[in-house]
């Protein structure tokens, strides 16, 4: 392992698994956390709607982007700070914690100040600048796989986080591009077993991504938890329909509440919890 790009994240450094402490939560335990909502905030009421429903049913993260990172310039780019503070004030209404993505260093401060999750997109796992800004935060990160990454070259932009002193960090499998155009992406399920071996770190999976459209959702979503993911970061919104943002892949509220009661019998099945 000395000559792997990563140290800190190894199993050679730490034996046991990495429970990372959020608020009152435990990530990479017993319990299967799991983070939704919209891919962007739109309004408060949106927003509210998610959160209400996301605590209702048992989960524990609410996610809304502010700055959105669009392949298309001409795509909605996000509310910015009004859509954080919304996040923030719809988190405290709820009793939820929160979840939104950083695009750069020099919003890592602001982000922080309304979130308690900070989250790298997978365009930016590389951004190695950006990593050793959330490094510095403290704050707890998730950090997505990149769209063409290894898992070798996934653990060392862990590396730089972990190596600024930030241990709070959760591997985010995505999805990556290959061959495979039938879906958006091709999720990797082998990762969370190859990560929970050579990687002490807890690994949640993102089944929206990957599936590009809100019909394989729920497949990839109990695919992942079966296979050992610690946490499932999933989209929702009250009209996908009219989401500004990745509505093809959103779950309605219906979709949403159909597959938690399948995720809680898995959880059960293979001795965990949601």
């Amino acid at each position: 392992m000395a000559n792997k790009p990563y140290k800190l994240a190894s199993r050679t450094t730490q034996q046991g698994k990495t429970i990372i402490k959020i608020g009152d939560l435990k990530v990479g335990g017993k319990d299967i956390i799991i983070m939704a909502g919209p891919c962007a905030i739109e309004n408060k009421q949106q927003l509210l709607a998610c959160g209400r429903l996301v605590k209702k049913l048992g989960g524990k993260i609410l996610r809304g982007g502010a700055f959105k990172p669009r392949t298309s310039p001409y795509s909605f780019q996000g509310l910015e700070e009004k859509g954080l503070k919304i996040l923030a004030s719809v988190g405290k209404e709820t009793g939820l914690l929160t979840i939104t993505e950083v695009l750069k260093p020099e919003n890592v401060s602001l982000v922080a100040k309304y979130a308690d999750i900070l989250q790298i997109g997978a365009r930016n796992m590389q951004n190695y600048s950006l990593l050793k800004s959330v490094g510095k935060s403290r704050k707890p990160v998730v950090l997505k796989r990149g769209l063409a990454a290894t898992i070798e070259e996934w653990l060392a932009a862990a590396e730089y986080i972990l190596k600024e002193g930030n241990s709070r960090v959760l591997l985010c499998e995505r999805g990556i591009r290959t061959f495979e155009t039938s879906t958006r992406f091709t999720l990797d399920i082998s990762s969370i077993a190859v990560v929970k071996k050579i990687s002490h770190l807890p690994i949640i999976v993102d089944p929206s991504h990957p599936a590009g459209q809100r019909e394989f959702v729920p497949s990839l979503a109990k695919g992942a938890v079966a296979a050992g993911a610690d946490g499932l970061l999933i989209e929702i919104h009250p009209q996908p329909e009219k989401a500004l943002s990745d509505g093809p892949q959103s779950l309605s509220f219906f979709g949403f509440k159909t597959l938690m009661v399948d995720l809680k019998l898995i959880s059960e099945a293979i001795d965990r919890q949601i």
